[in-house]
Order: structure tokens, then C-alpha cells, then sequence
């Protein structure tokens, strides 16, 4: 039986003969269906039709994004380690040359999602290179697919490897998740969690960002709060030209700093 995904948000479902008759994460406040409806396609057909494009950023640092665009059309980051690496994000596309790709360069220690947004196929990546799926608990009811190699964590932060660490921003979603790599002055990962502004010179915060719906101050504060301890310069977001390349945390605080005062500013 094929396995069907949301057209819109990329959200794989367990195998079925039919496709769903809705897509919870869609429905949901923070995502929207399209005005046209529901529209499904399946794994082998996303396959045939797209591929994914490579990109280097840093020494072991690479992206991996489906081309022509499809779904949210976010990009994955593959961070390579002594301990292992990792799959940032997840995309629908698992192609064969990229578990080709994948395994060349020594494959995966497990993968780590930033929200219900981008889980995709991740249960599919899980099975291909037999690795465990790091969600934050708070976001379990999101989960559509359920599989034995989840992995929910609890807690502000995990660390994956030596220099590694998942952190718990909340902000988009209550267990919204950002990666910390201590790389030389510091790199945060970030989906859109701390969304990367056009231009790159700033960031934002949203509770809903197709349907404009902004982060309350008092969750804000507790993202930059939680962020505060993590040293970092560089950020990568979701999406491909959204990287800051230095001041990141300055950046960060300076945003939310003018974001709060939008939020709290007096009727004129």
C-alpha cells in the first residue's frame, strides 16, 4: 500500500490503500488548508518527479532541500560529528542517491526534529538508516504516525553528542527545538523557531506564521530565557537563504527586545 503524504505540509501517514480524509497538523491553528482543499500524493510519486540539492555551508556542515519546491519546501541539515551524525529536520523526499550520499559520507547517529511542521517522512529516514527520532514530549500529540523508533525527550536540553545539544525554545510550539553546535564560535539551528528575517538582518517570532499570528511577549521571554545560556555567532533557519553569519546572538536578544516593545507599545 502507498504511503500518502499532505501536499501542503509534507506529513507522511502510515500506509494505506486510501489517503486520509484530513491532515490534522493542516487543520491546526499554526498551518492552514489551502482554499482549493486537501491534495494527497504519495512517496514513489514525490520521487519521481523531485529531487534533492546539496549545499555545503561549513566544514561539516550540509543542507539537503527537495527540488521543484514542494510542501513547505524547508530544508534538512546533515551536521557531521566524531560521535555520529545527524539529520537536522526532516524533508518528505528520501530518495536513493540521497541515502547513497548519506551512507558515503558515514550516515547517521539518530535525527532531531524542531516541530510538528517539518516530521515529514521521519519515520521513514529512522528506517533507512535504523536511527532514533528525537522529539521534545510536549509536541507527542502531533505525532500521526506513530513508530517504535521515537525518541521523546523531556527537560530544556539533550545532548546528542560532545559538542551537540537539542534545546527547548517553545515559542512556535510548546516543544519548539533549536540545535546548538559548539563549532567554533557557536551554531544554532533553528527551523523557524527564530524565524531568519529577508535580507538576514534580523529575526522574528511567530506563533502562526501563514496565518500572522503573533507570539505572546510573556512566551517570547521565556524562548530568549531559554536561549540566553547558548553561546553562538552563526544561525542557520528553515529556509535556504536564511543564515546569519555572525552576531547571531546579539541579534537574537535585540530582536525580541524591539518585538516586546511592539507588543507592549501604547495605543496612538
Amino acid at each position: 500500500m502507498p504511503t500518502y503524504l499532505c501536499a501542503t505540509c509534507g506529513t507522511s501517514f502510515a500506509p494505506a490503500a486510501a489517503p486520509p480524509r484530513s491532515c490534522p497538523i493542516c487543520e491546526e491553528e499554526r498551518q492552514y488548508v489551502p482554499a482549493g482543499g486537501q491534495a494527497w500524493t504519495t512517496t514513489a510519486a514525490l520521487a519521481a518527479g523531485h529531487r534533492n540539492a546539496w549545499r555545503r555551508h561549513q566544514p561539516g556542515l550540509y543542507s539537503l532541500q527537495t527540488v521543484p519546491a514542494f510542501a513547505i519546501n524547508q530544508r534538512a541539515f546533515l551536521v557531521r560529528t566524531p560521535q555520529g551524525h545527524i539529520l537536522w529536520d526532516c524533508i518528505a523526499l528520501l530518495d536513493e542517491a540521497t541515502r547513497e550520499i548519506i551512507a558515503a559520507l558515514g550516515g547517521l547517529a539518530g535525527i532531531a526534529l524542531s516541530h510538528p511542521h517539518y516530521y515529514t517522512t521521519m519515520q521513514d529516514w529512522a528506517a533507512a538508516f535504523d536511527v532514533p527520532v528525537h522529539l521534545h514530549a510536549a509536541d507527542r500529540a502531533h505525532v500521526v504516525r506513530p513508530d517504535d523508533r521515537l525518541r521523546f525527550w523531556e527537560g530544556d536540553s539533550l545532548p546528542l553528542a560532545e559538542r551537540l545539544t537539542l534545546v527547548r525554545a517553545g515559542g512556535h510550539y510548546a516543544g519548539g527545538t533549536v540545535l546548538h553546535w559548539a563549532e567554533g564560535e557557536g551554531v544554532l539551528l533553528v527551523g523557524d523557531i527564530v524565524q531568519v528575517t529577508p535580507g538576514a538582518r534580523g529575526v522574528s517570532f511567530q506563533w502562526s506564521y501563514p496565518n500572522m499570528l503573533p507570539l505572546s511577549a510573556a512566551r517570547l521571554r521565556q524562548l530568549t530565557d531559554r536561549l540566553a545560556p547558548w553561546r553562538y555567532q552563526r544561525i542557520y533557519g528553515a529556509f535556504l537563504g536564511q543564515e546569519v553569519a555572525q552576531g547571531g546572538e546579539a541579534m537574537v536578544a535585540a530582536c525580541a527586545a524591539r518585538y516586546r516593545r511592539l507588543l507592549e507599545a501604547p495605543a496612538t
